[in-house]
C-alpha cells in the first residue's frame, strides 16, 4: 500500500464532495445545531448549577439559624442534600433530567430525590433534549451515511473507478483514501465544537482539574474512533453495493437498526425480564420490615423493651434516669441504625434489579456500537445511572451521620433524670453544637471509577474497530470494479 495513492484519493474525494453546492448547506446546518446545542448545554449548566447552590446555602443557613433547642427535633428540623451536575454534563445531559436533583433528609426516614427536570417539564422531554451528545451520536452518523454513500459506488456507476484500478491503484488504498477523506469532513466539523467546549469549560469558571480534561480528552477519542468506524462501515458498504441507491438505502437501514430499534428493544427486554417494584410497594416494604424490627418512639415495644432491661442491668440501676447518659437518644441511635440497615438492604437489592435491567441494555453493545458510545459519553460526562446512585449513597451518609451527631448531642448534654427529654427550656442544646457539623458536599466520581464502570463498553468499541479494519482488508481482496 502507497501512502501517496490513499493521500490523492482522500484529497479528490474532498475535492468533489466541495463542488456539491449541496453540502455547504448542510455543513452550515451541522454547524449551527452544535453551536447552539453547545451554548443550550451551558447555559443549563450554569443556570442549574446556580440554583442548587443557592438552595444549598439557603438550607445551610436555615439549619444555622435555629435556635437552642432538643437535638431529637433538628433531627426531624433535617435538611437538604442538592445534586450538583458535572462541567461535560453541558456537553451529554444523559440521565440527568429524569433522575432527582435535591433529597431532603431527616432522622429515621430515607426520603427520595425529587425534582426532577422530567417531572417539571412538558412531556416532549421524553423525546430528548437537543445536546451536543445527542447531536453527534443520532445525527452526526446519518450525516456521515450521506456524505459517503456515493463515495465508491458512483465510482462504480460512471466508470472512474475501473480507471483508477487500471491506473495501479490497489483496492486497499482506495477504501482507505475514501474513508480518510470521508473523515477529513468529519473533523473539519468537530474542531470547532471541540474549540466551543473548551471555551465553555473555561468561561464556567470552576476548578479545571486534570481529572476534568483527562476526562475530555478520553470522551473526545471515543468520538473519533466512533467516527471513524462509521466511515469504514459507509465506505464497506459503498464498494460492496451495486449502485449508490441500494448503499443509501442499506446504510439508513443500519442507522434505524443500532440507532432507534436496539436501544429500544433492549431496554424494554431488561424491564420485562428484571421487574422492579413501585416507589409505594418499595418504601412499603421497608416500613412492615422496622414495625416487625421494632418501633424506637414506642416505649411499649417488645425489641426495645428487652433493649431496655439488659441496658439497665449492665449498668446495675433499676431506672433509666439513674443511667449516665440520656436513654432517649440511645434509644433512637439504636433504632437509627436498624432503620438504616433495613432500608440499605432494600435499596441495594433494587439498586441491583435496575443494574440486571441495564446490563442487558449494555450488553448489546456487542452488536450495537452505538450503546457502547452512549454509555461511555454519559459516564465520562458524570450524567450516568452510576454517578446517580453514588449521589444517592453520598447524601444517606451524611444524613445517617447527621441524624447520630444529634442522637449524641442527646446522649451527653440532656439529663438523664428525663428519659424523653424532649419539651421545656431545660432540654435544650446550644445551637453552636449543631452548627459544627459540616454542611452536605456533592463530590463526583474520580475517572478511574466512572471508567471502570463502562470498562465493556469501551472494549466493545475498541472491538468493533478491530472487526471494521478487518472487514476493509477482506473487502480489499474480495471487491470488484463492475
Amino acid at each position: 500500500m502507497r501512502k501517496v495513492n490513499v493521500l490523492l484519493i482522500a484529497k479528490h474525494f474532498l475535492v468533489n464532495t466541495f463542488r456539491t453546492k449541496a453540502v455547504y448547506p448542510l455543513m452550515l446546518v451541522v454547524f449551527v445545531l452544535l453551536c447552539f446545542s453547545a451554548y443550550s448545554g451551558w447555559v443549563n449548566y450554569e443556570k442549574q448549577n446556580g440554583i442548587r447552590t443557592y438552595y444549598q446555602e439557603k438550607a445551610r443557613e436555615s439549619w444555622e439559624a435555629n435556635p437552642d433547642k432538643h437535638p431529637h427535633r433538628m433531627a426531624h428540623f433535617g435538611t437538604f442534600a442538592f445534586r450538583q451536575k458535572y462541567p461535560l454534563s453541558m456537553f451529554d445531559s444523559g440521565i440527568e433530567s429524569f433522575t432527582g436533583n435535591a433529597v431532603f433528609l431527616e432522622a429515621h426516614k430515607q426520603n427520595s430525590v425529587n425534582f426532577s427536570e422530567a417531572s417539571l417539564s412538558t412531556g416532549l422531554l421524553r423525546f430528548g433534549e437537543l445536546s451536543l451528545a445527542m447531536i453527534l451520536q443520532t445525527v452526526f452518523p446519518l450525516i456521515i451515511f450521506f456524505m459517503g454513500f456515493s463515495a465508491i459506488s458512483a465510482d462504480r456507476e460512471n466508470g472512474t473507478l475501473k480507471i483508477v484500478l487500471t491506473q495501479g491503484a490497489r483496492w486497499m488504498e482506495i477504501l482507505l483514501g475514501k474513508t480518510l477523506g470521508l473523515m477529513s469532513l468529519v473533523l473539519l466539523c468537530l474542531v470547532p465544537m471541540v474549540l466551543l467546549m473548551v471555551g465553555f469549560l473555561i468561561v464556567e469558571g470552576g476548578e479545571l482539574t486534570r481529572d476534568l480534561w483527562l476526562r475530555f480528552a478520553v470522551l473526545g477519542l471515543v468520538y473519533v474512533l466512533f467516527f471513524l468506524l462509521i466511515s469504514l462501515v459507509t465506505v464497506a458498504v459503498s464498494a460492496s453495493s451495486g449502485t449508490s441507491k441500494n448503499a443509501l438505502i442499506k446504510l439508513l437501514a443500519i442507522w434505524l437498526l443500532l440507532v432507534v430499534l436496539l436501544p429500544r428493544s433492549s431496554q424494554a427486554m431488561g424491564s420485562y425480564l428484571f421487574p422492579s417494584p413501585s416507589k409505594v410497594e418499595f418504601e412499603s416494604a421497608i416500613e412492615e420490615e422496622i414495625v416487625l424490627k421494632g418501633d424506637s418512639h414506642n416505649p411499649n415495644d417488645p425489641y426495645f423493651k428487652m433493649l431496655k432491661d439488659s441496658v439497665l442491668e449492665v449498668h446495675q440501676v433499676s431506672s433509666v434516669e439513674d443511667l449516665p447518659f440520656n436513654y432517649g437518644g440511645f434509644v433512637m441511635a439504636i433504632g437509627e441504625k436498624n432503620s438504616s440497615e433495613i432500608y440499605k438492604e432494600h435499596l441495594d437489592e433494587l439498586m441491583h434489579n435496575y443494574e440486571q435491567q441495564n446490563k442487558v441494555s449494555k450488553l448489546t453493545a456487542v452488536i450495537n456500537p452505538y450503546i457502547a458510545v452512549k454509555n461511555l459519553s454519559m459516564a465520562l460526562s458524570g450524567t450516568d445511572f452510576a454517578t446517580y446512585i453514588d449521589f444517592q449513597e453520598q447524601a444517606e451518609k451524611y444524613r445517617y451521620e447527621l441524624a447520630q451527631k444529634m442522637n449524641e448531642l442527646q446522649m451527653e448534654h440532656i439529663s438523664p433524670a428525663k428519659a424523653s427529654g424532649s419539651s421545656g427550656k431545660a432540654h435544650v442544646v446550644s445551637k453552636e453544637e449543631w452548627s459544627e457539623m459540616p454542611d452536605f458536599r456533592h463530590h463526583f466520581l474520580s475517572f478511574n471509577e466512572s471508567l471502570k464502570n463502562e470498562l465493556f463498553s469501551l472494549v466493545s468499541i475498541v472491538l468493533w474497530f478491530v472487526a471494521a479494519s478487518c472487514g476493509i482488508t477482506y473487502l480489499s481482496k474480495k471487491a470488484k470494479s463492475i
